[in-house]
């Protein structure tokens, strides 16, 4: 990360005290414009108000969801589905306090990537993958497909406006506002946020000296354990990913079994005439308790659920996270599927839901590698100019006569050896060269100090883009647990309703002994 090609495209206004904090971002301090010591957009809060130092920070609240889909040009060949991103707001970048606009899949994926190339430090959340079996098939624009791709995009959303940096970003704000969205997305890409820069001494060393293969020599604790708690709230993931995925071809399986039952039961009652209507609405039970099992692996999301006050800290200034937004559509909405049809609804939001916080975690990864890469560019430029500054004592050493080249170790000997035949082995030849790594090692020092700059401030984001990541997680999984544990009692209590209306239906059968 460039130390003038981050955050620009933030706006840093001092937030108001109605949000329970103060904070000071400043884009000129130390005489220097665009911040702290020269790198523009990192947040310093200069006000004392009682909490860690690397605590992130919000201006205000955004809330962003995605709805209303609506096949647009249909029956043509450039035919789209574009989805009405409606917001509610507070904060000041926001020219309305319930912003909306429509957009295609197209426009998040420029979102995405250019909120990712503008803040490389944040873990930007990730995409559903648009390379899909639908899109082989020629399903993409069934009302299935729709409204998992508006549930994803919805928390895409979501966890955008929830990012105290992301949020105030003005390709978000042009993106969830803006009627000239084209216009926008060709001035970003014409006049980035941060202009770039030519190709400088740390990139054109590092671009030589690091590989694949090198490794942090002395590796930071604080961010081996990120990493660690990483890894393995993405292995938990993925076994709850696996677990799920058998129960619910458990209960699939059981689901059907209870309705070939409820068949062989309507058959005994037709050859029993004396019971027949008892075993008719014992069949009809089973069915109803087999279409509720199927059911049950199809939990409700936790966007399409009443939301209960969360005490999270993440939401404790947020009026709502995951209400709906009562901006109203403007165009005919596209049909959506049938969520209480078991051959209709192929959504499974649960796992949908586990998959995209596996996804999410793999972008907090990314983000710690990045890190690794800052702090191995210091490392390794650091140890070049400590060569090319032995180098040049050795040279110096020699011309003041104070040691010969073998006291140097037997790869300066040999050297000065293939010197002296290519009759480059005179003082004044040596001079030059010390003259020409004077200049190199007064570059390389530069490098060394911005890259030492770089990769500090690449770590105090990384630090608090691990506390957003921790509250973001923690308020997903909380919501996504509940539906889980609503949708299970839902379906027991329904159930159990069906089993008690059956049984004195049952217990009216007489049998003569």
């Amino acid at each position: 990360m460039e130390p003038d090609d981050v955050f620009d495209s933030v706006t840093w206004e001092t937030p108001s005290a109605s949000n329970g904090y103060t904070a000071d971002y400043n884009n000129e301090r130390d005489g220097i414009a665009g911040g702290p010591g020269g790198r523009p957009g990192f947040m310093t809060h200069t006000q004392d108000d009682g909490s860690a130092p690397h605590e992130p920070k919000w201006e205000g609240y955004l809330i962003a969801t995605v709805k209303d889909p609506y096949k647009e040009l249909d029956g043509t060949k450039d035919v789209y589905v574009s989805y009405l991103v409606a917001a509610k707001t507070n904060l000041p970048i926001f020219s309305s306090p319930e912003p909306s606009a429509r957009r295609r899949f197209q426009d998040f994926v420029f979102l995405r990537e250019n909120l990712a190339k503008d803040f490389p430090a944040c873990v930007v959340p990730p995409l559903p993958d648009k390379h899909r079996l639908e899109y082989l098939t020629g399903d993409r624009f069934s009302p299935e497909f729709i409204e998992r791709r508006r549930q994803d995009l919805s928390r895409f959303m979501q966890r955008v406006s929830n990012h105290p940096t992301l949020q105030r970003a003005t390709l978000l704000r042009d993106f969830i506002e803006s009627t000239e969205w084209n216009v926008k997305m060709h001035q970003h890409l014409a006049h980035p946020p941060g202009p770039e820069a030519a190709p400088s001494l740390l990139d054109n060393i590092s671009d030589t000296i690091v590989n694949a293969f090198s490794r942090v020599r002395k590796p930071d604790s604080r961010f081996l354990e990120m990493r660690d708690a990483v890894d393995k709230f993405e292995e938990s993931l993925t076994g709850i990913e696996r677990t799920w995925s058998r129960a619910r071809t458990r209960t699939s399986d059981l689901s059907s079994d209870y309705h070939d039952l409820a068949v062989s039961v309507q058959g005994l009652g037709f050859l029993e005439s004396g019971i027949t209507d008892p075993l008719n609405h014992f069949s009809s039970t089973l069915i109803e308790f087999s279409a509720l099992l199927r059911q049950t692996v199809r939990p409700p999301s936790p966007a399409t659920r009443a939301v209960r006050p969360s005490s999270l800290t993440f939401s404790s200034f947020l009026p709502s996270l995951l209400r709906k937004s009562s901006v109203s559509p403007t165009s005919k909405p596209y049909p959506q599927p049938n969520t209480n049809s078991q051959t209709q609804s192929s959504s499974e939001p649960f796992l949908a839901h586990v998959q995209s916080l596996i996804a999410y975690a793999q972008a907090q990864k990314a983000v710690l590698k990045l890190r690794d890469q800052k702090q191995l560019d210091f490392e390794e430029l650091t140890n070049y100019l400590t060569g090319v500054t032995a180098e040049r004592d050795r040279l110096s050493a020699i011309v003041q006569g104070h040691v010969s080249s073998s006291g140097f170790g037997l790869g300066a000997y040999l050297r000065d050896k293939v010197e002296a035949l290519r009759g480059a082995d005179d003082d004044r030849t040596r001079v030059e060269k010390m003259r020409k790594l004077d200049a190199h090692i007064k570059e390389l020092q530069e490098a060394v100090s911005t890259a030492h700059e770089t990769s500090d401030a690449f770590n105090d984001e990384v630090i608090k883009e691990s506390v957003i990541f921790q509250y973001a997680k923690e308020s997903e999984m909380r919501e996504l647990l509940l539906a889980l544990i609503e949708g299970q009692i839902e379906m027991y209590r329904q159930s159990a309703e069906e089993w008690d209306r059956i049984v004195p239906i049952l217990q009216r059968i007489r049998v003569d002994v």
